[in-house]
């Protein structure tokens, strides 16, 4: 629907965002009161989204335990108990994408106070884009293991005391370790952050690798950025649940959205302008990844080696570009696709989970459009060496294939990291 309304639009020209006034409110900090963020319905609205530094400062107090009677969450059994429950949850949000779904959670913070199915109070951290979850992140007490990624080097999840810490090692391990040298080493740990009448003052801060969460000034958890999701799509920050919010202050806050002012980055010369595909098959075509509002990439492509590539018929460039979640940010790329027509538009939201069909896009149209020999694939962040690719295509003997890259044929399913897997998608090891 959103490709449909973006061509619909034709040659009309289009409304120029940057003259709306309200694009323009984007204030360095927002500070609410209790009582005026549970009047905007629990919500502080980010309008630039958040930027490298950006943080969030909570002051609140979680409610009393209470009855679970939601059947989702507790069912009960004729004669059992009512599960005592106390949870909140805090969430980075962005804007709604799809009518009818929920906006994504680009960060969900969820503390349960009396735990879930472990019985324990926990931590659980996620996000979810298109109704769809992710893969969580869960804090249960005990800290991250050591071989486990850090985020900004800080470790996902801290150490709190646990009721069965003192019991984990039996007499007969501590008078072994005692006898051959071995002595614990002394760590601090502090309880569970969150406690049921008791104000804490939580900083979400966004780092340059993911977001940290402090309470009361100690670091609790750390959420690595997930792929699909940039600081400035941040644009609201809701808390609910079993909650009491005094005060949200936000600060070092973007002024100015960068999807906003394509023009600060944009140079409409001809120069740049790409020339209409060969009638002859070329060379070779090189197909640029993309993403809707980066402006700043793509004219810093033209305006280097793309350069080189308009000068001969050869070779042929094209940026390959999905839809974004801001409307005003897919009406600025059709603007710059028709000016500088170089880039081609895929009928889908940029998502890094669909980044496989943009590179079946570039095969298609290096085959179908381009007749191309060779078919190239870089990111718009790339500076592309045309004299040194052309050499070594050169030296190709007639009838015979080149692939350059990386190919693994045994390499095994990534469980952890940016590049993790889960089993629910592949169940090989």
């Amino acid at each position: 629907r959103v490709f449909a309304d973006l061509y619909a639009l034709g040659g009309a020209s289009l409304p120029d965002p940057l003259d709306e006034e309200d694009r323009a409110k984007c204030p360095h900090s927002i500070v609410l009161a209790g009582d005026e963020f549970r009047a905007r319905g629990r919500t502080v609205e980010l309008p630039c989204g958040l930027t490298l530094g950006s943080y969030i400062t909570v002051a609140a107090t979680p409610y009393a335990a209470h009855p679970e009677q939601d059947p989702k969450i507790a069912q009960l059994r004729e004669g059992e108990e009512p599960l005592m429950v106390s949870q909140f949850m805090m969430e980075l949000q962005g804007l709604k994408t799809v009518d009818g779904e929920d906006p994504p959670r680009i960060l969900h913070f969820n503390p349960r106070l009396h735990g879930d199915w472990s019985g324990k109070p926990v931590i659980e951290q996620n996000t979810c884009y298109r109704m769809q979850w992710g893969t969580s992140i869960r804090c249960e007490g005990w800290m991250s293991r050591a071989d486990e990624e850090t985020v900004d080097g800080m470790v996902k999840c801290e150490k709190w005391i646990q009721d069965e810490d003192q019991s984990n090692e039996s007499k007969t391990s501590w008078w072994l370790n005692h006898l051959i040298g071995r002595t614990k080493k002394v760590s601090s740990s502090w309880p569970y952050p969150f406690v049921e009448d008791r104000l804490f003052v939580l900083t979400l801060t966004a780092g340059l690798e993911g977001y940290h969460v402090n309470v009361d000034g100690r670091h609790v958890t750390s959420f690595p950025y997930r792929i699909g999701f940039g600081l400035e799509d941040a644009t609201g920050l809701s808390l609910n649940g079993d909650l009491d919010v005094q005060s949200v202050f936000a600060g070092t806050l973007p002024t100015t959205h960068p999807s906003f002012a394509p023009q600060k980055h944009l140079e409409m010369f001809p120069a740049w302008q790409a020339p209409p595909l060969p009638e002859e098959p070329a060379e070779i075509f090189i197909g640029i990844l993309s993403a809707g509002n980066h402006f700043a990439e793509r004219m810093a492509a033209r305006k280097t080696w793309m350069s080189a590539a308009q000068k001969t018929s050869n070779v042929v460039a094209r940026f390959f570009v999905a839809l974004h979640a801001r409307k005003e940010v897919n009406l600025e790329l059709k603007k710059e696709a028709e000016f500088f027509g170089d880039i081609v538009i895929v009928p889908f939201m940029d998502s890094y989970d669909l980044v496989v069909l943009k590179t079946v896009a570039i095969c298609e149209y290096g085959v179908h459009a381009v007749s191309a020999k060779y078919i190239m694939k870089c990111d718009d962040d790339t500076f592309v060496r045309l004299d040194a690719v052309m050499a070594e295509v050169k030296k190709i003997p007639t009838g015979r294939s080149l692939y350059i890259g990386n190919m693994n044929y045994r390499h095994n399913p990534l469980r952890i990291g940016k590049w993790a897997v889960t089993y629910e998608v592949n169940l090989k090891n």
